[in-house]
């Protein structure tokens, strides 16, 4: 899409879909492999001379001084820096304005909230957005469009709100695949088009977290199963090791105590500018004990140790995306018990739309590969993304 379409776009949907917490109109791109690409920006995350609010009162008049580095690397490529998209409140649960493009009674995820809406919508062609527990996968599901969280550590996070620094991550929504490959060797420096086999071994996985996907969402994650193997792909049932089924609520316990480290400063300084949603999990974070923390951590190393197991025999697992289609209502952003422990491991993950329910929302389903693996993982999801259901707005 070009930057006229997407303002006019902008204009006609803004009202409803509240994707964006600041445009610039004379926005500008320049040459390079994302020239005339155009990019929202997650408001946890700097861009010179725009507001940098993290969805809270309490930092409404911070202007950011200059670009985060990932910002600073896509403007470099040519990419066209539109604004910021609406975060939930310091990237955690309390939700903003945004609303699910595809129905604005339902939810659009979080936090990454705006991103994600703005890009399913077609007011952008690309966005970045952070991940600590669910935060691109789950959006992504709901508003139904392609998205990728990186193996840990691949993209620089200068420039960007500390909630988790174990967890965090930037990741990105994209109106197509080849888009993400493309930015994917911008951010990362790492260009290599690995070949992908002709056939690939995916594994099954449910996850520990299979009983909190609804009926429908198993049925697509079952068809699109099928849908693999009848393009000529393997998909055999992979289940993981013991220590999985309780990583779940190791990386909250992490999640929750580091974002007590981090911006404990927050809840201290701004009380009555910040929601009592962020209060809550800050002071449960801060209640937590050394000792459960250290174990947490422990099981966080161990769970990565056992990855050449997961991963044996299969180039990909696929896994539900959420728990079902976006839940109706904008008071919460729905459940990450899909994305926590990939996101403890650190693991690529890819998210797309493989089905749509008759009321018009997307179930997305997502990819997980082997941390380390992402140039290899994004030439591998090619053929999954050829299976995958987008619906044009």
């Amino acid at each position: 899409m070009g930057y006229a379409e997407c303002l006019a776009r902008i204009d006609a949907r803004d009202a409803m879909v509240r994707g964006w917490a600041w445009i610039d109109r004379e926005a500008v791109g320049g040459a390079g492999p994302l020239a005339g690409l155009v990019l929202g920006v997650k408001d946890v995350i700097d861009v010179a001379g725009m507001p940098t609010t993290h969805g809270s009162l309490a930092y409404r008049d911070s202007i950011a001084t200059a670009d985060a580095t990932c910002v600073a690397r896509l403007r470099a490529a040519g990419a066209i820096v539109l604004g910021k998209t609406v975060t939930a409140e310091f990237a955690t649960y309390h939700p903003g304005p945004t609303a699910n493009p595809r129905n604005p009674a339902h939810t659009p995820g979080g936090s990454s909230s705006g991103s994600a809406a703005v890009v399913a919508d077609g007011q952008a062609d690309l966005a970045l957005g952070t991940q600590t527990a669910g935060s691109v996968i789950r959006p992504a599901s709901f508003c139904g469009t392609f998205a990728f969280k990186p193996s840990f550590g691949r993209y620089p996070l200068d420039g960007v709100l500390e909630t988790a620094p174990s967890l965090d991550t930037v990741g990105l929504f994209a109106r197509n695949p080849a888009i993400l490959m493309v930015t994917d060797a911008v951010l990362s420096g790492d260009d290599a088009v690995p070949l992908a086999p002709a056939a690939l071994r995916v594994g099954l996985c449910r996850s520990p977290a299979w009983d909190h996907a609804d009926a429908d969402m198993q049925a697509a994650f079952l068809d699109f199963a099928e849908a693999l193997r009848t393009a000529g792909h393997s998909a055999v049932t992979r289940e993981l090791p013991a220590p999985f089924r309780d990583l779940g609520a190791a990386q909250a316990l992490i999640h929750r105590r580091e974002a007590a480290m981090v911006m404990g400063h927050i809840r201290r300084d701004h009380a009555a500018l910040i929601s009592p949603a962020f209060a809550a999990m800050i002071d449960a974070g801060a209640a937590e004990s050394e000792a459960d923390y250290t174990a947490a951590l422990a099981l966080q190393q161990h769970c990565k140790a056992l990855v050449p197991e997961v991963f044996d025999g299969v180039d990909l697992l696929l896994v539900p995306g959420a728990p079902g289609a976006a839940p109706a209502g904008l008071a919460a952003t729905g459940d990450p018990a899909f994305q926590r422990i990939w996101t403890a491991i650190g693991a690529p993950c890819f998210g797309f739309p493989a089905a749509w329910r008759s009321d018009g929302l997307p179930l997305g389903l997502q990819v997980i590969g082997a941390p380390g693996h992402d140039r290899q993982m994004l030439s591998n999801i090619m053929a999954i993304a050829a299976l995958a259901v987008p619906r044009e707005n």
